[in-house]
């Protein structure tokens, strides 16, 4: 079978084209085939520190969709032919997140991930397809997707009556987005491109900040609330954005607390919380569980992801690039 390995050597992290044996099924596992995966800012991140000597030899990306090719004794849950995506985390069933859970997570420092035309998985990590997705649909929801309805509809209990504000229009923001405007909740989004502004209001945004003309733009979403601000903030920035999410919080709100896409620095001042009762919620992506109660949501409200671009196996670095460039809106995908 064709798949990809992170090489480190030579001080630089690069992806090479490989060819390995298909894997057998054991007792309790099921052999997929791999049709399509998507990239994740993480993913970058990996890769760099490949270069740095870590992940060196690793199969790279945790989300992939495909098709239960063969399984393994024991197995009475799925079929060949069954159409499944693998979680993000192996081990995480359900319950609550214990850190032992971290060494499962695909593509990550001791585990293999997706881009292999073949992956060999517990049964029991798996989860079903919507039938109304494509599996390049559906290779973009283990991370994304479930980091978003984890933080903000598990623990962070959005509804109708909530006012979400998202950062941006990459993978996470984008479900966060259409989860709301599924429940009828309303929707800031900030961006600095216009363009990208139109699109996350045809997904159902009502109010749009250029963070390049409005610099202040936790000014912005407090006067477009009438002074109430946020009750969910979509935190994906990290120290370049934390301090404004803290100043958009309603009272009694919600931060959910994902990314560090602005890079890792000063911590912020969390006196606001105390004094506005709100909270923030750490999210690691999710469970098994929390991943198949997002695709019955997926399916009774006819949601599709947004996909940027998909690219062929042959095309994989380039798909690196098109991610590193930040100029995407949703997810990228790579066809195998």
């Amino acid at each position: 079978m064709k798949t990809y390995h992170l090489n480190g050597h030579a001080g630089a992290g690069r992806l090479v084209r490989t060819d390995l044996i298909k894997p057998e099924p054991a007792s309790g596992e099921v052999r997929m085939r791999v049709e399509a995966a998507s990239l994740n800012y993480r993913d970058l991140l990996i890769l760099d520190r490949a270069g740095q000597g870590g992940f060196d030899g690793r199969v790279p990306l945790s989300d992939g969709a495909g098709v239960v090719d063969a399984v393994g004794s024991d197995v009475v849950r799925w079929r060949p032919g069954d159409r499944v995506a693998a979680s993000f985390f192996r081990d995480w069933i359900s319950g609550p997140f214990k850190s032992s859970y971290i060494p499962s997570s695909l593509g990550g420092s001791t585990m293999d991930g997706m881009l292999a035309e073949y992956v060999v998985l517990p049964a029991t990590a798996l989860v079903s397809v919507p039938d109304h997705l494509t599996s390049i649909e559906a290779a973009t929801l283990p991370c994304a997707g479930v980091t978003a309805w984890h933080g903000l509809i598990t623990r962070g209990g959005m509804g109708k009556s909530a006012t979400l504000l998202v950062q941006g229009t990459g993978g996470v923001a984008l479900f966060g987005l259409q989860f709301a405007a599924a429940l009828g909740a309303r929707a800031i989004v900030i961006s600095s491109s216009d363009e990208k502004l139109a699109c996350a209001q045809a997904l159902g945004a009502s109010i749009l900040i250029n963070y390049r003309d409005t610099p202040d733009w936790d000014v912005a979403v407090m006067k477009a609330t009438d002074g109430e601000g946020a009750s969910h903030v979509l935190e994906l920035g990290g120290p370049g954005t934390y301090d404004r999410s803290l100043r958009s919080v309603a009272s009694a709100g919600k931060i959910v607390q994902i990314g560090v896409l602005t890079g890792f620095g000063p911590k912020p001042d969390l006196a606001r919380l105390q004094w506005e009762n709100a909270d923030i919620i750490g999210v690691t992506v999710g469970s098994v569980e929390h991943f198949t109660a997002m695709t019955r949501f997926l399916s009774e409200h006819a949601i599709h992801p947004v996909v940027d671009r998909v690219y062929d196996f042959d095309d994989v670095p380039e798909a690196y690039a098109q991610l590193r460039s930040g100029s995407h809106v949703g997810k990228i995908v790579v066809r195998l």
